[in-house]
């Protein structure tokens, strides 16, 4: 694909991740440093995830109706930067509701539209985003490793100044992504809603929804979680890394995988594995090759979940309904379903304990499993499903 700008779109990835590694992992951390209980580091952990309810859809919104992707993704990254640096100016817990609040509203607005651009360059060959996708897994390992150490080191107070380094990084590469074309499909006459409504991709959106609510408690606490336990933050770097590295190695593979089995197979599996996985973490923490066993998962809990969804909307939203579909995907499950995850893992860490929280996230897992393996069958197999029985042959 000699056309594809595959170094700007990896660059991107490389740098959006990046702050994800920077702030999952660690703002916990930097939060609790600030004297703020469970339940306010749940509340400003959750604002990540908030504006991602309403501001994706905004954004992408705007994009459909005037076909300029690449000047929002530039405005959302700028935006960012002038919102992240007034962690700099204040440390009280209402102000940095205010200041992350602000971040979250422009820096969620980007990666959809990112994600559209991307598999509109791809064209047909959607198979191959995982290995632009990958550089954000390799982003956010260099980050966490490296921040893992460093803060061994030296004073959590840094924090913020590495996440200013990488959030520049996303702003430079937002000025030389490409607008990609957006073919006219057969379904632009459709509205989302009539697209949304259908089974298989109300399904899809709501089982989205609580995986997203099962990663609550993990992106908000699990670093909390193993430096309670006796880990050290080297360890905890360590540990984040070794998921992603999982993540990239099913990158690198999703093309022969989807040649072999189906997105709808292997969200189904990924959904099950999760269920495995934040049972591992809630019972096992003081077993050291268990809590490294539980990160392996993430090359399905994150990796494959995630290659198959992308893909799954993909088919579902078409021509001028890319950017909407993929920000509707993103609203629906980082925002709704990351915020009820981050809130819920708030008020149940303290009353319920660490290990119940990580259980009740395991059944979030395993409600998703249920949700679509009833109702997301496509339309196509229930019809011939119908047509086969006896009823139907009469």
């Amino acid at each position: 694909m000699p056309n594809l700008p595959y170094w700007r779109l990896s660059g991107f990835y490389f740098f959006y991740f990046a702050f994800v590694g920077a702030m999952s992992p660690f703002w916990g951390l930097y939060l609790r440093s600030l004297a703020f209980d469970a339940f306010q580091i749940g509340v400003l952990m959750s604002l990540l995830q908030v504006m991602r309810i309403f501001a994706p859809n905004i954004w992408g919104h705007i994009a459909d109706r005037t076909g300029r992707r690449t000047a929002i993704v530039q405005i959302a990254a700028f935006g960012s930067v002038l919102a992240f640096a007034g962690v700099f100016f204040g440390s009280g817990f209402w102000w940095l509701f205010l200041v992350m609040a602000a971040l979250s509203f422009f820096w969620s607005a980007s990666l959809p539209l990112v994600e559209a651009m991307t598999l509109s360059h791809l064209g047909e060959r959607s198979d191959a985003y995982g290995r632009i996708r990958l550089w954000g897994s390799v982003g956010f390992i260099l980050m966490v490793v490296g921040l893992g150490y460093a803060l061994d080191y030296l004073p959590i107070s840094w924090l913020p100044w590495a996440v200013l380094a990488v959030m520049l990084g996303i702003a430079a590469f937002a000025r030389v992504i490409p607008e990609a074309e957006v073919l006219p499909h057969s379904t632009d006459h459709h509205s989302v809603w009539d697209i949304v409504k259908r089974p298989e991709v109300a399904s899809l959106l709501a089982a989205c929804l609580l995986m997203a609510v099962t990663h609550g408690p993990y992106y908000t606490f699990y670093s909390i979680y193993l430096v309670d336990h006796g880990y050290e933050k080297s360890t905890v770097g360590w540990l984040w890394a070794l998921g992603v590295l999982c993540e990239i190695g099913i990158f690198l593979i999703v093309p022969r995988i989807f040649s072999r089995v189906t997105p709808r197979q292997l969200i189904l599996a990924s959904f099950a594995l999760a269920v495995l996985r934040f049972l591992l973490i809630a019972w096992g923490v003081g077993t050291a090759w268990l809590v490294w066993g539980a990160q392996t998962l993430h090359a399905f809990t994150f990796g494959t979940y995630h290659a198959a969804a992308v893909a799954l909307i993909h088919q579902h939203f078409r021509g001028r309904h890319q950017a909407r579909g993929q920000a509707l995907y993103t609203s629906l499950s980082y925002g709704i379903g990351g915020t009820i995850g981050g809130l819920a893992s708030g008020m149940t860490w303290e009353s319920l304990g660490s290990a119940w929280t990580f259980t009740l996230a395991a059944a979030s897992a395993a409600l998703a499993w249920l949700v679509y393996a009833v109702w997301g069958r496509p339309a196509s197999i229930k019809s011939e499903t119908r047509a086969s029985s006896p009823k139907a042959m009469k």
